[in-house]
């Protein structure tokens, strides 16, 4: 079935139940090797702000959430952060499993070798040429270059645990 019928059989005033209308898809989960290393490139990269850490010690795992918001948004309060994280949108969680990052021979599967499974994240950007331009001086791995393959128009860089992060402007290129 296309994609217009359905959209014709789906009443969008219908479509949020009363009791669903107040959810919100907070965040994505990646396990990542090393923490550190990632939460740098996210930053770095992406411009993603750290925001709440938690230890799991019993079960072995260390959180990290992060945010594209301004640091000013975020409060200061312990407490009240990890509140206000979960109640976000768009919000990328980094689970560190303790003991993979002394693993030499350890790897997460990234979801797009067989079998696959995730795909990838997308981030939005104003100017995908610049910013292409600007992950190149930064040392930024690729999938996908603008210039390779038919969809020009999109990017697909990796982090440090080779998970893809699609990267394109919402307008059409110049």
């Amino acid at each position: 079935m296309a994609l217009s019928d359905l959209l014709g059989k789906f009443n969008v005033s219908e479509a949020i139940e009363e009791e669903t209308r107040h959810y919100v898809f907070n965040h994505t989960m990646l396990r990542v090797k090393d923490l550190n290393q990632s939460i740098e490139f996210y930053s770095k990269v992406l411009g993603f702000v750290p925001v709440y850490e938690e230890i799991f010690h019993d079960a072995a795992f260390t959180i990290v959430y992060l945010v594209r918001r301004a640091f000013s948004d975020i409060p200061t309060d312990d407490v009240l952060r990890k509140e206000w994280v979960l109640s976000q949108s768009g919000v990328l969680e980094l689970t560190l499993n303790h003991g993979t990052e002394t693993d030499e021979s350890f790897k997460y599967h990234n979801g797009n070798s067989e079998p696959r499974g995730f795909g990838h994240l997308c981030v939005s950007v104003p100017d995908v040429v610049a910013e292409c331009e600007r992950f190149e001086r930064l040392g930024v791995k690729f999938q996908k270059k603008l210039s390779e393959g038919r969809m020009n128009h999109v990017a697909f860089i990796k982090d440090p645990d080779d998970y893809w992060i699609e990267i394109l402007q919402p307008t059409p290129l110049r």
